[in-house]
């Protein structure tokens, strides 16, 4: 086995496209948000700080800062048997909530790039009033 190989289970890395493609945020112009919502295998899972989230998130994200999730704190109940794509600023913090996540028998994957990248790609970000929200 090649040490630079990540272990068969270990969750998986998907980029910014995947990850709105499985929470719902690929909806073509002209439909409403809710519509193509309801279409969403998986949650997105924001483990930003709150000054982080406050600034600009996915809509719709589900917000765990990773401070909390490794403090012990659980995922909330409407999204706790739902896979998981799991986001942070540049990918690094996500994937180790993923992992972590993982260990506690969560199907979660992180996001490659994270919010930066989200935001690159003209995918929406909202403040916490629900307007044009930026990456801090």
């Amino acid at each position: 086995m090649s040490i630079f190989r990540r272990d068969a289970r270990a969750p998986g890395r998907v980029t910014v496209r995947q990850a709105a493609a499985r929470t719902g945020h690929d909806g073509t112009a002209g439909r409403a948000a809710d519509k193509f919502a309801d279409a969403a295998d998986a949650v997105l899972l924001d483990i930003r700080e709150p000054d982080e989230w406050r600034a600009g998130h996915a809509p719709r994200a589900v917000h765990l800062p990773l401070s909390g999730l490794t403090a012990g704190a659980g995922l909330p109940a409407a999204v706790r048997a739902r896979p998981l794509v799991v986001i942070c600023r540049s990918g690094n913090r996500s994937r180790r909530a993923a992992e972590l996540l993982a260990a506690r028998g969560a199907d979660a994957v992180d996001v490659i790039g994270g919010m930066r990248d989200w935001a690159a790609a003209g995918l929406p970000v909202v403040d916490e009033r629900g307007g044009d929200g930026t990456v801090a």
